[in-house]
């Protein structure tokens, strides 16, 4: 698929799923710089890669001045060795975040599944009843 040289905000708000109000709140940040042709905002290439990482940076969890970081340092070779520095640090910070994240999930789905497991046993025998016939479980 070859890329686009423009595209209208209509456009990508559908390709990524966001209404135009989102994609203007970006441009207003600063996120997002298109060109105008009178009343009509015309994305570049750069920008729609821009959204991408934008979005893709809140899917994880990033706040936008981190996106802006890192996305400001997408592309530039000279970024400074104290800037790829912070750019590491945020990065590590924001993986043992998840890594503690997802090991809390995976406790959880491990709790579920021991509660499903005594539920389907707990189905699959027979109720005890006291003497008024009564079930006791």
């Amino acid at each position: 698929m070859t890329a686009r040289p423009t595209f209208t905000i209509s456009e990508l708000a559908q390709e990524f799923a966001v209404t135009t109000r989102t994609i203007r709140f970006y441009e207003e940040k600063g996120l997002l710089s298109p060109r105008r042709k009178g009343q009509h905002r015309i994305y570049r290439a750069a920008d729609r890669t821009r959204l991408r990482l934008i979005l893709r940076g809140k899917r994880l969890g990033l706040s936008l001045q981190e996106s802006r970081d890192i996305i400001d340092l997408y592309g530039t070779v000279a970024g400074g060795e104290k800037q790829r520095q912070a750019l590491i640090q945020k990065i590590r910070e924001r993986k043992a975040v998840l890594e503690a994240q997802l090991q809390d999930v995976q406790a959880v789905l491990g709790d579920l599944a021991e509660v499903e497991r005594r539920c389907l046993a707990a189905m699959q025998t027979p109720a005890k009843t006291n003497q008024a016939g009564r079930r006791q479980d």
